[in-house]
């Protein structure tokens, strides 16, 4: 993998090798050929945006936690969480935004309510780690779907390893073999399953 940064060594802007993933990253510039450590960037807060859940002829108020540029459509799944630990899968019905009016899709930033129904099946937010970046996936899942931390699952047609697991009702899952089911998911963390670098390959 490689990532498009300034060398602090000779100065070029140009690919850099990731040769080890951490805390920071350590890269070698493909110009100049030294190594040196670049600090990750600290990924972005998740929103909790004000949720309507209807189930039959109630309705009630919760909220469904969404990334600041997360494009929500009609018809999309989510998990709402309501008062205490209650949470529900839900389809998205309508969206409501500034100034009162309804459309048909919207980044999670620009907001104000979602008008959702309860359904079975819900949708599970993953943060890949990749270098620098942290990339957001979603993953529809049957409510009882079990995911296990150390495992490899395929999200958005990508291999990803689970590394942790936040829990809604507060607890971070960390330890290999640690499972729960998808219903009880905020958001699980990961990283992708790849091939070794070429500098890991020479090693």
């Amino acid at each position: 993998m490689e990532l498009n940064l300034r060398c602090p060594w000779c100065g070029a802007e140009t690919d850099q090798e990731v040769l080890r993933e951490s805390h920071d990253l350590l890269v070698r510039c493909t110009a100049c050929g030294n190594v040196h450590h670049v600090a990750r960037a600290a990924p972005p807060e998740p929103l909790r945006v004000r949720a309507i859940v209807s189930a039959g002829t109630e309705s009630v108020p919760g909220t469904i936690e969404l990334m600041p540029d997360d494009v929500v459509e009609l018809g999309d799944l989510y998990v709402a969480e309501g008062a205490g630990d209650e949470a529900a899968g839900v389809e998205i019905s309508s969206i409501e935004v500034p100034g009162g009016g309804r459309v048909p899709r919207a980044r999670a930033d620009g907001i104000v309510t979602l008008w959702t129904r309860v359904v079975e099946d819900v949708v599970v937010p993953i943060s890949v780690h990749r270098g620098r970046e942290t990339i957001p996936l979603h993953q529809r899942a049957d409510g009882e779907q079990v995911f296990v931390v150390g495992e490899v699952y395929t999200f958005g047609g990508r291999k990803v390893r689970i590394s942790h697991i936040k829990l809604r009702d507060g607890p971070v899952l960390r330890k290999e073999g640690w499972k729960t089911v998808a219903r009880r998911v905020r958001r699980i963390y990961g990283r992708f399953e790849r091939e070794p670098t070429a500098y890991a390959r020479r090693t």
